[in-house]
């Protein structure tokens, strides 16, 4: 108190506003993050839910997203096509830019109806040149399951996973194995919980998989399995289309946001999620989503805390059961 005493008025405010604005600085942050996967992440532009959710929950956060999508693809197949370089964007050399091109020329001539290789060769292609416009490294890579996370033991999700995360953590980012469950996602209410057994079992490998190359996880197998038991009222896909609706989108979301902050999601003002698939008729309708309903939903208060709370649950789970497996 003396010492303030003995301080000017200008000068006191002016340390007070110093002092604010070193704390405003601290809170200023920027991640950029890279979303690896299929349509499990491109649809309802997924990525910008989860940034629109990241910056909502920690102000000051500037949350810049990255998407590398290939339909239908899996780690295996974006390792074959060259996503390999991208995760190490900040160190890459022209050497092995070229490298990449050359395979995927040779996969283009060596099967024309492949309509994947020649997608990656164009990207890769223009990317050849930006090199050094691209050095900034990745905070999080976010790599996307689909149903190569669920046969062979290893599964190839658990063979392919561990190639990203090491080439990602070299250039010193977090991973996330965002894990989806294209099977048990259901596209009618349900009458009875389903069976928790085989969930259990999937979510054991990935908790060894994620203990084994110190990834955080969305478990959206849990997630879902949680969501259908507490609210089987809700529906988790299309009738007419087998992905995520925009319920489960919502769902992952919150769980990703789990996973990138450990902390909750409850309490997120975001309250939408817009499809971007259109109904395809008859006739065809651009403000309809895959089954005639509204390409936006925007959740009611009860089911957006509901949403958020499950999402929060399904992921402190999986820590138990993925503290237990290390155990």
């Amino acid at each position: 108190m003396r010492l303030l005493n003995s301080i000017s008025g200008p000068v006191i405010a002016l340390l007070l506003v110093s002092t604010f604005a070193a704390r405003a600085e601290e809170t200023q942050k920027t991640l950029n993050v890279l979303f690896i996967g299929n349509s499990f992440t491109a649809r309802h532009n997924l990525s910008t839910v989860v940034k629109s959710m990241a910056e909502a929950g920690n102000p000051g956060l500037t949350f810049n997203r990255t998407d590398i999508i290939y339909g239908g693809r899996t780690m295996k197949d974006h390792w074959r096509l060259g996503t390999q370089t991208i995760v190490k964007q900040s160190t890459v050399t022209k050497a092995e830019e070229e490298a990449v091109i050359a395979s995927l020329e040779k996969q283009v001539a060596a099967d024309p109806k492949d309509k994947y290789a020649p997608a990656a060769l164009a990207r890769h292609r223009a990317l050849l040149p930006k090199l050094e416009e691209n050095r900034t490294p990745w905070d999080i890579v976010v790599l996307q399951s689909y149903r190569d996370d669920v046969e062979g033991d290893p599964t190839l999700y658990a063979q392919f996973a561990p190639k990203f995360a090491q080439l990602a953590k070299a250039q010193g980012a977090r991973v996330i194995l965002y894990e989806t469950t294209p099977i048990t996602q259901n596209d009618k209410p349900l009458t009875a919980a389903p069976d928790a057994a085989p969930i259990l079992a999937k979510e054991r490998k990935i908790a060894a998989l994620a203990n084994r190359i110190d990834a955080a996880v969305a478990p959206m197998a849990l997630v879902a399995q949680r969501c259908q038991t507490q609210r089987p009222d809700l529906t988790l896909r299309f009738v007419n289309d087998a992905h995520l609706n925009q319920t489960m989108a919502y769902l992952s979301a919150c769980t990703l946001y789990s996973a990138l902050f450990d902390k909750s999601p409850v309490g997120l003002p975001i309250d939408s999620v817009t499809d971007i698939r259109t109904f395809e008729g008859p006739p065809p309708d651009k403000s309809k989503d895959r089954d005639g309903k509204p390409l936006k939903r925007t959740f009611s208060d009860k089911d957006r805390a509901d949403l958020q709370r499950i999402a929060w649950e399904g992921y402190r789970e999986f820590l138990a059961l993925r503290k237990a497996k290390a155990e």
